[in-house]
């Protein structure tokens, strides 16, 4: 009798409505750094009841300041705090009431909501600033003294020569984009709507996602046979600006797994190496003996050992180890050394990529990188830097800014040099995703790749038709966490869902960066179980030195990538479909 009245509920529960948004809400939570952030609550009709489906928290855009000064740390976190507050708002009214009754699996239509209401405020503040404007500029003459009266004409004259000429030697930076207020529910909205359609439809969100990204181009493309897991960048050693030693240009030394390896065997690795590289900087944390220090009281001559690096101060907000070094080298044989203490070797069972952050390390009045305490490059030194260090130390296959956007020759330049060695890949030197979108190419350095950060506005709709340009410039996409993350791991999913080739995620030292490689692992083991999941074959460059001509961006998707590389005969292939179905019935909606 029960089996009978169960058959007949899921028989007519397919005739019924489907589930439409009735209430979203908005609320301040705490990200992984405990800074303010956005939550977002989807609330549907299902079969006449109102029920929680789902919610996202999203990344905030505030970078955290290291060393920073109290006033730029009040500064930011009262930024911070205006721009939650003003999301929730807006959740909570404007966009709980728009997207009422729509279909959250309907994302291109929500989406494309939530880009006209924003930019409809995009453009009240900017009527608001131009008033203010007029205003400054009306009350000028009358309020402002002149700069010369404020610091004397020969100071002036004097700071004004030395800027003048730092701008003949580099390119002066852009202006910084500015981040409207608000802004978070934007893209804090759209998530949680895929994260609804996905609850909806009974599947994985990096499925849902898939299946949008094919929807976008049905005409052309087939449905996606199986599915490959990016390639974590795994952040391992923080040497960079705000670190106790002279060099400041490593402010991330990070390890990426061979392409043959799986996920949870990569994972194995890096945690191998991590303990290792904590075990060889122990002495150094414990500070010298009683002997070496009456040596140097004594002043008694070095014996010539290697000395380590300074101690380990605390653990990166990336999730990484902070040392100091002195020099480029060190940080680099640091690691060689801990690998070959456990049987490995850097080249070949595990690879490094430096995250440069150049824009960090400019000094405009020298017009000059400080890459150590006191010692300086120009944009041209330092691309015969980089290219002397990989030389020495092949197993360096990605650098990430190594210069900043406005050096565009040097970009150029570097990627001749050393594309068909490694990546070469902008983070900050990239704009932001809906400029990327709108400008396309024309504010992106020449480089082999770009790290996606799914912040402020950015939609999921976004993220879609930016790899698809990406792809079709031959450029690979990387999905990034940003400084301030949260325990939400959807920025996983959308990595495998849009086939990112790498996801950086920061160290395996803090929780809410460890949750998201703890959803990468199960993510691999569902499609391992489903037969779906595909390895790279290799490492794949490009010779930019031997590149015809670059191609246009156009609205055509990339053709699709099985082709060149085909799946391995041991793993049968699942149409993306019969996987979805396999999981509609695995995961029911409760």
């Amino acid at each position: 009798m029960k089996f009978s009245l169960l058959f007949k509920a899921n028989y007519f529960s397919k005739f019924s409505k489907a589930p439409v948004i009735c209430k979203l809400v908005g609320r301040k939570v705490l990200d992984g750094v405990g800074q303010p952030t956005l939550e977002v609550e989807i609330y549907c009709i299902n079969k006449n009841y109102e029920k929680r489906i789902c919610s996202t928290v999203i990344s905030s855009h505030s970078q955290i300041l290291e060393n920073a000064l109290s006033e730029a740390t009040e500064d930011d976190e009262k930024e911070r705090n205006d721009s939650v507050n003003t999301a929730v708002e807006w959740v909570n009214d404007s966009l709980n009431t728009m997207l009422r009754d729509l279909k959250p699996t309907d994302q291109c239509k929500v989406d494309k909501i939530l880009g006209e209401y924003f930019t409809k405020k995009a453009e009240e503040k900017k009527e608001i600033q131009k008033e203010d404007e007029e205003e400054a500029t009306l009350s000028l003459p009358s309020c402002v003294p002149s700069a010369t009266a404020l610091s004397g004409g020969k100071k002036a004259a004097t700071i004004g020569k030395k800027v003048s000429g730092a701008e003949r030697t580099i390119p002066p930076a852009e202006p910084v984009e500015s981040v409207l207020c608000g802004s978070l529910a934007i893209g804090g909205t759209s998530l949680a709507i895929a994260k609804a359609g996905a609850t909806i439809s009974r599947i994985p969100l990096y499925v849902h996602i898939a299946l949008l990204k094919q929807d976008q181009y049905s005409q052309l493309q087939d449905s996606p046979k199986e599915m490959t897991v990016p390639l974590p960048m795994v952040s391992l050693l923080n040497c960079g600006k705000f670190s106790p030693g002279k060099l400041k240009l490593m402010k991330e030394i990070m390890l990426i797994p061979p392409v043959q390896l799986s996920l949870k065997q990569s994972i194995e690795r890096v945690l191998d190496i991590q303990r290792e590289m904590m075990r060889l900087l122990e002495p150094a944390c414990k500070g010298p003996s009683p002997q070496l220090a009456d040596r140097k009281k004594g002043g008694a001559r070095n014996t010539g050992k290697k000395v380590l690096p300074p101690a380990i101060k605390r653990i990166s907000h990336l999730g990484c180890l902070i040392t100091g070094c002195d020099n480029l080298e060190q940080p680099l044989l640091l690691m060689q050394t801990a690998c070959n203490n456990i049987g490995l070797e850097l080249g070949t069972d595990m690879y490094l990529a430096i995250n440069c952050a150049a824009h960090e390390l400019i000094d405009y009045l020298k017009g000059k990188y400080e890459i150590l305490t006191g010692t300086f490059k120009s944009p041209d030194e330092m691309v015969d830097m980089y290219v002397e260090l990989i030389n020495k130390f092949p197993s360096i296959i990605a650098l990430v800014d190594p210069l900043r956007k406005e050096d565009r020759q040097q970009w150029n330049n570097i990627c001749c040099a050393l594309g068909s060695k490694c990546y070469l890949i902008a983070e900050d030197a990239a704009t932001s995703i809906s400029k990327l979108i709108t400008d396309q190419d024309t504010n992106l350095p020449k480089c082999s790749g770009i790290v996606l950060k799914y912040i402020n506005q950015t939609k999921v709709s976004d993220l879609i038709e930016l790899t698809g340009l990406s792809h079709g410039q031959r450029h690979i996409t990387i999905l990034g966490s940003p400084d301030g993350e949260s325990s939400d791991d959807s920025l996983v999913d959308l990595a495998v869902g849009l086939g990112a080739k790498f996801i950086k995620l920061g160290g395996l030292c803090r929780g809410e960066r460890v949750t998201k490689y703890n959803r990468l692992l199960a993510i691999e083991e569902e499609l391992a179980k489903n037969r779906t999941l595909r390895f790279e074959a290799s490492f794949e460059f490009i010779d930019f030195a031997e590149e015809p001509q670059p191609e246009q961006l156009s609205d055509e998707p990339p053709p699709p990538e099985q082709d060149s590389l085909p799946p391995q005969p041991s793993q049968p292939v699942l149409q993306v479909q019969n996987l979805t179905a396999q999981l509609a019935q695995d995961s029911p909606l409760t």
